[in-house]
């Protein structure tokens, strides 16, 4: 069965996407869970989820939250440990392309993790800093693609 891409409308399809990042980030890379669900973990105008289903199971979510220049910056893009390697990951990033396009925007930002890079970087984003960056005890690069 094909992934299916849920734009969240409701507080328990939230929910969903907040426990598969609290198994990728919190439990899987140690993140304090304080760092991980912030102020733009609710539904909103100024914020956008996306939850993937994979036969029934919540397989992978990201968000967009509005950046500076009229680009789209997807965070929070975390798939579960048992949909990796199945172009799960890429389902997720198109959707949410798609989504930024559809909100109009022009750009799309992300900070990837070191290890991500060249997924993000088959998907058409460039590393757009110079040096790598720490954010929550995880080196990252800025990334840019055009929409």
């Amino acid at each position: 069965m094909a992934a299916v891409i849920i734009p969240v409308k409701t507080e328990q399809q939230l929910q969903e996407c907040l426990e598969i990042r609290k198994e990728v980030f919190v439990e899987e890379q140690k993140v304090p869970v304080e760092l991980e669900i912030d102020e733009f973990d609710h539904i909103a105008d100024d914020v956008h989820h996306l939850l993937i289903k994979q036969d029934g199971q919540n397989a992978a979510t990201g968000r967009i939250t509005y950046y500076k220049d009229n680009a789209a910056k997807m965070q929070r893009v975390a798939v579960r440990k048992p949909f990796r390697s199945q172009g799960i990951g890429k389902v997720l990033m198109l959707g949410l392309e798609e989504l930024a396009r559809e909100l109009g925007f022009d750009k799309a930002v992300l900070d990837g993790q070191l290890h991500a890079i060249p997924f993000y970087e088959k998907l058409g984003y460039t590393v757009t800093s110079k040096e790598p960056f720490d954010d929550a005890g995880i080196m990252h690069h800025r990334m840019e693609k055009k929409l």
